[in-house]
């Protein structure tokens, strides 16, 4: 009789065990797929928002391109067309336009009159 209630114990420990590990796999895959890369992001786009300065070029979470005219604590002061300027939040800042603008690629001239 109590050799049927030990063998009995040992295997609800093993159940719990394969119960466990599952569990404990899918939470390490949340986190290296969903947690990890959404905390580099914010990371990233903090250091975007503190290297900003007067002057640069940005486009908005709303689409509105323009340039920073002032900056304060929270707040940036932005140049759109015609000298409008419209205040937004630090963080409605998406992209420093300045450093996204990319020189186009020199495109190398083939001489086909040699042959």
């Amino acid at each position: 009789m109590m050799s049927t209630v030990i063998l009995q114990a040992a295997a609800g420990s093993s159940n719990m065990l394969t119960t466990l590990i599952p569990m404990v796999l899918i939470m390490v895959v949340f986190y290296f797929f969903m947690i990890r890369p959404q905390v580099k992001k914010a990371k990233d786009h903090k250091k975007l928002v503190e290297d900003l300065k007067k002057g640069d070029k940005i486009v908005t979470t709303a689409g509105i391109h323009g340039r920073i005219a002032d900056m304060n604590e929270t707040t940036f002061l932005i140049e759109v067309e015609g000298g409008t300027k419209i205040r937004f939040d630090k963080s409605a800042v998406s992209v420093d336009a300045t450093k996204a603008a990319v020189p186009a690629p020199k495109v190398e001239k083939i001489d086909t009159t040699k042959a």
